[in-house]
């Protein structure tokens, strides 16, 4: 089964689909040749997960699903949140949205925060929402040089690592994303056997 995942990150489109059963074929909005930009202008992650997939199912009437991600840091109310890849600006930089949130936490003892990422799938014209959420501190300095956005700065709970020197395939198992893509997983498998 070929399924549309609407990103032009090929980070994420490799992260997961390295995660997905051999026999769902996935295709990135590059490989599709689409440049366009889908504007997030929803307020939580389930809207802007919803407006990305809305978007590439009506432009190409295949099956589909978007991710919206984000980083909730306790001690500064859930921030950066939905904003997360341009908490620093809208040039979406990594280095300086890790150097704004270290700055943002750096007289707070409480370090709590956690990864969530919303999928919004629409198969066969009708929507479905799964969600997955990893638990962590954030740590003082930056640590490892795998992975992508916030992940030299996270730690989740019950290991010593970052996500960034953690091995992609053990945050692979554990992650938000994979935690979401397994309930994605599930339910196609679930509705697609039938």
């Amino acid at each position: 089964m070929k399924l549309i995942f609407a990103s032009h990150n090929k980070n994420k489109v490799k992260e997961i689909a390295a995660i997905l059963p051999k026999n769902i074929e996935l295709v990135g909005l590059d490989d599709l040749n689409y440049t366009q930009e889908i504007d997030e202008t929803g307020a939580t992650l389930e809207e802007n997960a919803l407006i990305k997939a809305k978007h590439i199912y009506e432009k190409f009437n295949l099956n589909c699903f978007a991710d919206d991600s984000g980083l909730e840091v306790e001690a500064l109310n859930n921030a950066p949140g939905v904003y997360s890849a341009r908490y620093a600006g809208i040039e979406k930089n990594d280095d300086a949205n890790m150097n704004k949130l270290l700055e943002s936490l750096s007289h707070k003892e409480n370090r709590k925060a956690r990864f969530r990422t919303v999928i919004a799938l629409i198969l066969n014209g009708e929507e479905y929402l799964f969600e997955g959420i990893i638990a962590g501190q954030i740590i003082n300095e930056k640590k490892g040089a795998k992975g992508f956005g916030y992940d030299p700065i996270f730690a989740p709970d019950g290991f010593e690592k970052t996500f960034a020197e953690l091995p992609s395939e053990e945050k692979n198992q554990i992650s938000h994303r994979a935690l979401a893509t397994k309930k994605l997983i599930g339910f196609l498998n679930e509705n697609l056997c039938k």
